[in-house]
């Protein structure tokens, strides 16, 4: 049976992929973009079975009337896509207040707005599946990019709590976290902070520590997702691309070893409370 979805930042980078995985093993897409026109060579191929909406997430009226709108247009929603994002590099010290607010209304409340809208559709069918597009970046923060880590760690614990509470509803909740992939969300789709010469030294050694990470080819990300979206158990959190792999263990590693080392300090801290 195809599936019906919703995919925000359909017209690059991962929503792209994803969309046109979609579309070419026979399913429908409700496709969101700031400019539908970046959209028209997938109507031109597949006609009906996308409808392309123009939409900036960061407006929560217009992302409620999308998540109905196309609702209404094919009778149903099965896959939930929050994909729509953009980078943010700068030291905490370089962020301005609007730079920060930008990009938590983008990565954060644009998906949270989606996530709401959806939510009272896929409950009353006892259905569907949600997927938050976070990173690596989302469980480990990097320097210079604290601001684009910062939205995402917002994302992935309220996509956390959200699993639980609507499990009883049918609906599954997937967040794939990327490493690095060959997309623009370092290039036009990113912002850039005002760079401050204390941090020249800093940015030149994180250049060099991510010199030789392989970058993930795009193209295969949407028959990845396609396995996810149609296991029976699908997974709460999934990684795409190699680098997490070797790189988030050792991370977790060292917190755990953290936390025993200070375990007194945690006892201590406890009091005498029952």
């Amino acid at each position: 049976m195809s599936k019906i979805w919703f995919i925000t930042g359909s017209s690059r980078g991962f929503g792209r992929q994803f969309t046109q995985a979609a579309l070419e093993r026979g399913d429908k897409v409700a496709a969101t973009a700031r400019n539908t026109d970046s959209l028209a060579d997938l109507v031109a191929t597949h006609g009906e079975a996308i409808l392309p909406l123009k939409l900036d997430v960061t407006d929560k009226a217009a992302a409620f009337q999308a998540v109905q709108q196309a609702h209404e247009h094919f009778g149903r929603l099965d896959v939930i896509v929050n994909n729509a994002g953009h980078g943010l590099f700068g030291a905490i010290e370089e962020l301005t207040e609007q730079q920060v607010r930008d990009q938590m209304e983008t990565n954060f409340y644009g998906a949270l707005w989606i996530t709401q809208a959806a939510l009272p559709l896929l409950r009353a069918q006892n259905s569907g599946h949600i997927v938050q597009i976070s990173t690596v970046g989302g469980i480990v923060s990097f320097p210079n990019l604290g601001g684009y880590n910062a939205s995402k760690w917002a994302l992935e614990g309220m996509t956390e709590a959200l699993a639980q509470e609507i499990a009883d509803f049918g609906i599954k909740v997937t967040l794939v976290e990327p490493g690095g992939f060959e997309t623009d969300w370092a290039g036009a789709s990113a912002t850039f902070a005002t760079q401050l010469p204390a941090y020249d030294n800093l940015r030149t050694a994180v250049a060099a520590s991510w010199a030789d990470v392989k970058s993930g080819d795009p193209t295969a990300t949407g028959p990845a997702l396609l396995k996810i979206i149609d296991a029976d158990n699908p997974p709460l959190r999934v990684f795409f691309g190699t680098p997490p792999l070797h790189l988030v263990p050792h991370v977790y590693a060292e917190r755990l070893k953290t936390w025993q080392e200070w375990a007194d300090i945690s006892t201590q801290a406890q009091g005498n409370a029952a």
